[in-house]
């Protein structure tokens, strides 16, 4: 696995007023959102930040938002193929890291898979849907 943070997700108990902290309080530069829409993003110096509802992305990773289960942030690693997400998740399992959510075809169109660190830090390995361009 090349080493690379692209995109850390937040997930948040309300998604607008995180918005105007990192947008309005903060400064961080936000891409344009359509309207109602339940995520943000915010592109940083070598990243992404992204805010995403707790309930969310818990259930997106397919673990517990009761804080049991879920720290309430993933990271993200994006790759450019699909054969790479289960590659960097094999090589995570053998590395010490649990499987938590096995690569598959995810809502937003792409592939993605989460494993969780050895102190639980949830890891999504994902690839876009190169043929939505």
């Amino acid at each position: 696995m090349d080493p690379k943070i692209t995109l850390v997700t937040l997930g948040v108990e309300d998604v607008e007023e995180s918005i105007r902290f990192y947008r309005d309080g903060l400064g961080f530069p936000m891409q344009d959102r359509e309207e109602n829409s339940d995520v943000a993003f915010f592109e940083l110096e070598g990243t992404w930040l992204s805010l995403y509802p707790r309930a969310s992305l818990a259930e997106d990773a397919t673990v517990s938002s009761d804080g049991s289960g879920f720290s309430g942030i993933t990271l993200a690693h994006n790759v450019s193929m699909e054969a790479e997400v289960d590659t960097i998740l094999e090589e995570a399992k053998a590395a010490g890291g649990r499987l938590v959510k096995p690569a598959q075809d995810v809502f937003w169109g792409g592939y993605s898979g989460c494993f969780a660190d050895p102190d639980g830090h949830l890891w999504e390995v994902a690839s876009p849907d190169l043929t939505a361009e």
